[in-house]
């Protein structure tokens, strides 16, 4: 590039620097290129230098052939460094990146050579004699969660012969085999294989999970092929491809005359609950093509197709059910909340937009703790959605839940000052009402550190700074008891608020501080006029008994040179 080169030129000159090595070493520094470039996820150093050393057609794995890493860095001629920190390897610059991932042909079948290195790795013997026990010696295997988990991925991108020739080898021993434990772990299902049933998670299932349609076709073809069995976390191969949105395999599926489309899997969601939840559209209306697929079936956790596709915003899905008669967008999961609670949570404004259209919705509805999709949506600062419920009608802003909590409350504690804001604005909205536990928003708000809307709260006026709650804590022993530094300074600037105030059972924000080793917070209150250091509680014990008791050194030093002159 000093030469005036661009950045094309200059690659395209390295690499050639790299070709013009001695063949053994062009081949290891292009193959590491090529790993880099087109790997799924960032490898570690062991992860690559274990993958250049497979060989393919071989049993075994040759440890002899595993290159050093100072080895594979000279081989790629500057071009890969070790980012020390991960222990990965990585690029140079996202620009080469690019530039590799623009010449694919630099590498042949880029993906069918990933993947036939990934099934070679796994069908080697040190593979396949590994246990599957709770916690298997895999430290002489460091690549086998790669090839375990994204074979699949790289198969169905390059399918090849010789891929469809190593991945029949793997299925032919692939009862119990290691790697089938560690795809499904990777994918989240630690907590719920049944290890006894391993076994069950058969070849049919592994392909659909990828979606490689030409294995997933040649397996239908074969006698006694059981395309409803389910594996061991309960998944059909069925359940497996609408839940990766792979409609060709889920078409080819369906076309089985003994295929059971609607046979739940997993904590009882369908096919069809598993492409909603999704939004993959396509499926969904694959599915729903099928007179034995119900449109509003609902899960182990009550929530059916609409309610998962509503609470993961997907509109388009939530449009194709809306059309169906079956659908009920009121309809409550177990919990007592309908589809517009999820879309509320999640702040999805166009799916809430669409369910409030409907005459069936009502959007005040309680569920079973009491609370609205108003709440949920204050709760976690959704402020658009927040103002169409409110302009929908109907909606009470300052509706107290089961715990007495409004959605003022919510917002506050969480934080979400633009909602507060709003809230705040209304007249049907009281600032400083009490939730079960005679706690005000100001209160949730000082106890969970948040300045921006404790300022906002106090500036609105009507709010006392100073309430105590049915335990006599007041906002102040509050953010002193969790250490927030920022409100409590706010606060003792305040004439209305007393720093030495006890609670029921005589502690002081002091107390409460020192208790938990607040030390910036211990330290402002000492300098405070009227904050008693050696002030007893109703047990007899000072914020020095507690801080040595929790053994909050810092703190202790301070109250010994404060009570004690030094």
């Amino acid at each position: 590039m000093t030469d005036g080169l661009g950045l094309e030129s200059a690659y395209g000159k390295s690499l050639g620097r790299i070709k013009g090595q001695g063949r053994a070493k062009a081949r290891l520094g292009m193959a590491a290129l090529m790993w880099i470039s087109h790997s799924e996820r960032p490898l570690k150093v062991v992860e690559l230098c274990h993958a250049l050393a497979v060989e393919i057609g071989s049993p075994n794995l040759n440890g002899d052939d595993v290159p050093s890493i100072g080895t594979l860095l000279s081989c790629c001629q500057g071009l890969v460094v070790i980012d020390k920190e991960a222990s990965t390897v990585r690029l140079i610059h996202i620009t080469l990146q690019e530039y590799l991932r623009d010449h694919p042909e630099l590498f042949g079948t880029v993906h069918s050579a990933m993947a036939e290195t990934c099934l070679q790795y796994l069908n080697s013997q040190e593979v396949k004699t590994l246990s599957t026990s709770h916690f298997p010696d895999i430290k002489g295997t460091p690549f086998l969660e790669y090839s375990s988990v994204y074979w699949g991925e790289h198969a169905r991108r390059g399918f090849s012969d010789s891929v469809k020739l190593l991945a029949l080898k793997l299925f032919d021993d692939y009862n119990n085999h290691l790697s089938i434990r560690t795809l499904l772990e990777h994918k989240g299902y630690s907590d719920t294989i049944s290890f006894d049933k391993l076994h069950l998670f058969g070849p049919l299932h592994c392909a659909s999970l990828f979606g490689i349609v030409e294995i997933v076709s040649g397996l239908l073809e074969l006698e006694g092929c059981d395309v409803n069995q389910g594996d061991c976390v309960d998944n059909t191969p069925l359940v497996w491809a609408a839940l990766n949105g792979h409609e060709r395999v889920v078409e080819i599926l369906l076309k089985r005359g003994d295929i059971s489309p609607d046979k739940p899997g997993l904590e009882g969601q369908t096919p069809l609950g598993c492409a909603a939840r999704g939004g993959y559209e396509a499926v969904v209306k694959m599915l729903l093509e099928r007179d034995e697929v119900s449109p509003d079936k609902p899960d182990d956790e009550g929530q059916t197709p609409l309610w998962l596709a509503a609470l993961n915003g997907h509109e388009g899905v939530v449009e194709i059910l809306l059309k169906r008669d079956e659908v009920s967008p009121g309809k409550q999961d177990n919990n007592g909340r309908m589809p517009l609670f999820g879309a509320a949570f999640n702040g999805h404004t166009g799916v809430v937009k669409m369910l409030l259209e409907r005459d069936d919705v009502h959007p005040d509805k309680l569920d079973n703790d009491g609370a609205t999709p108003f709440h949920w949506a204050a709760s976690n600062g959704h402020t658009e959605v927040a103002k169409i419920l409110l302009e929908r009608g109907g909606v009470h802003a300052d509706k107290p839940d089961d715990r007495g909590a409004t959605p003022l409350h919510y917002a506050a504690s969480n934080g979400h000052s633009e909602v507060v804001k709003m809230l705040l604005e209304r007249d049907d909205v009281h600032p400083d009402k009490l939730d079960d536990g005679d706690a005000t928003p100001f209160h949730w708000a000082a106890s969970n550190g948040h300045t921006e809307v404790a300022k906002i709260l106090l500036e609105r006026g009507g709010v006392h700074a100073d309430k105590p709650d049915d335990r006599g804590a007041t906002p102040l022993h509050c953010a002193a008891g969790n250490g927030h530094t920022e409100v409590v300074k706010m606060l003792l600037q305040r004439d209305d608020v007393h720093p030495d105030k006890p609670h029921d059972r005589g502690g002081t924000p002091l107390h409460w501080a020192a208790s938990g080793g607040h030390t910036e917070v211990v330290k402002m209150l000492l300098q405070r006029d009227g904050v008693h250091p050696d002030k007893l509680d109703n047990s007899g014990a000072t914020p020095l008994y507690y801080a040595a008791s929790n053994r909050h050194r810092e703190v202790v030093t301070m109250l010994l040179e404060r009570c004690c002159g030094g």
